[in-house]
């Protein structure tokens, strides 16, 4: 039995924040103490004076490109990364190669993980036209949730055909996430920009590309499917103020059977940083007005988005460096996601409290996730020290991810991650990693 004690150090848990310890035993929180009296002996002792103590962060959409895309990222690449950046567990996305549109697959995804991750991990199924029956194997204890492509996508996953998308959402034993963009839409506005700009489609387009009524459209057909069916949909993603009507608002998350993720990028750029940054900040769906990251980001104070999560998905330098048609979208994010929700923290946009709930307790909650998300005597020790006052920058001498390459490069930040514990085990400890023990699969109380 092994045991670690943090002291005295700020706790942002629950929607308060105080000085206390925290005695890890093995791979559980097991006391929490508001008074430096008495504290136990331990193993090691960690001094947090000065420092912020938060849940480890969950993120609920990731692609780590393992299988079958591994020059652009691997699964122990891209944990490494999540851990360096706080983030203990996450939730990864079927659209590699073979996609994970079959229990098999996805399978094979685990075991990879269970070998390969320093991170907590799950793994979506994802929903073709023909895969029905397939998906109503998913054990929703085991596995996180049924991805839907309701837009463009990789490989067939699109999926188009109304009979499936009802059984789909009348029959789905688990949660539904959803990407919504609208393919007619998106390809009628790139006709007309192909038509007047050739090839050489500037990157400040893209937002008018896969327009608000690409996305509106889309996400008001997956909600009014939900509504008609009784199914529950986790909308990801969202990035205009036009779709938060749609989500369940005012209620408690476990009530709730339409709920939306915004990412940080959509909470951070706006479309005028295509100019700056072209591909490096092209995503899908795009990143767009100030006016809807204004509004993203009040919706994320005000509770009415429900997690706030990242889309990391790596490509390579060169793969970037093609003009419009030729550069795909996605960037790497989870690195730098919580440094990145910190200093909006400290900007006054969002609270230490808001950031910790959007980030940890609200996706333990939303996907059930079985004892992780808070910091409580009991839980596993998934923990995050982070050191507020210690100004850096990120640059390729310090990604993690096997890109080498981030959309924040040039950015400085004022908090930092010094620590980051999975399950107990020191995983990340000022720049230095302990690969010695693998994360665990997650599972869920549903």
């Amino acid at each position: 039995m092994s045991s670690t004690l943090i002291k005295n150090i700020k706790i942002i848990n629950e929607g308060e924040s105080i000085i206390g310890s925290i005695l890890i035993t093995d791979d559980i929180i097991s006391s929490i103490y508001t008074t430096s009296d008495d504290l136990p002996k331990a193993d090691e002792i960690i001094d947090g004076t000065g420092k912020i103590l938060l849940p480890g962060v969950i993120d609920d959409q990731v692609h780590f490109r393992e299988p079958g895309l591994t020059h652009k990222a691997e699964i122990y690449t891209e944990a490494k990364a999540a851990v360096a950046g706080g983030t203990t567990s996450f939730m990864e996305m079927p659209n590699t190669k073979p996609q994970a549109t079959t229990h098999e697959v996805l399978e094979e995804k685990y075991n990879i993980a269970s070998n390969r991750s320093i991170a907590n991990y799950s793994f979506y199924i994802g929903a073709t036209n023909d895969n029905l029956d397939e998906l109503l194997k998913t054990d929703p204890e085991k596995v996180c949730g049924i991805k839907v492509f309701m837009g463009s996508s990789t490989g067939n996953m699109l999926v188009d055909n109304e009979d499936t998308l009802a059984g789909i959402f009348s029959k789905a034993p688990t949660i539904i996430t959803a990407h919504c963009e609208d393919e007619d839409t998106i390809q009628a506005n790139l006709k007309t920009y192909k038509d007047k700009y050739g090839e050489d489609v500037p990157f400040e387009m893209h937002h008018l590309i896969r327009s608000e009524e690409a996305c509106y459209k889309s996400s008001s057909k997956a909600a009014a499917l939900a509504r008609k069916h009784g199914a529950r949909l986790h909308i990801l993603h969202l990035t205009t103020a036009k779709e938060l009507e749609l989500l369940d608002q005012n209620i408690a998350i476990e009530d709730r059977k339409i709920t939306g993720e915004v990412c940080v990028h959509h909470l951070w750029f706006t479309n005028e940083d295509y100019k700056k940054y072209g591909a490096r900040i092209k995503w899908n769906p795009a990143i767009k007005t100030m006016s809807d990251r204004d509004a993203l980001r009040k919706a994320v104070a005000n509770d009415v988005l429900t997690v706030v999560a990242t889309d990391h998905a790596p490509h390579t330098k060169e793969e970037k460096e093609g003009t419009y048609f030729k550069a795909p979208s996605g960037g790497p994010l989870v690195q730098h996601s919580l440094v990145a929700m910190l200093e909006m923290a400290k900007d006054g946009i969002f609270t230490y409290e808001q950031v910790v709930n959007k980030m940890c307790h609200a996706p333990a909650q939303l996907f059930q996730v079985k004892n992780r998300g808070f910091i409580r005597e009991g839980y596993k020790a998934d923990l995050v020290i982070i050191d507020p006052e210690s100004e850096w920058t990120v640059s390729s001498d310090n990604i993690v991810s096997k890109c080498g390459w981030s959309p924040f490069e040039g950015q400085s930040f004022s908090h930092k991650v010094s620590h980051t514990f999975v399950n107990g085990h020191l995983a990340f400890n000022n720049g230095i990693f302990n690969e010695n023990k693998m994360g665990e699969r997650l599972t869920f109380n549903r």
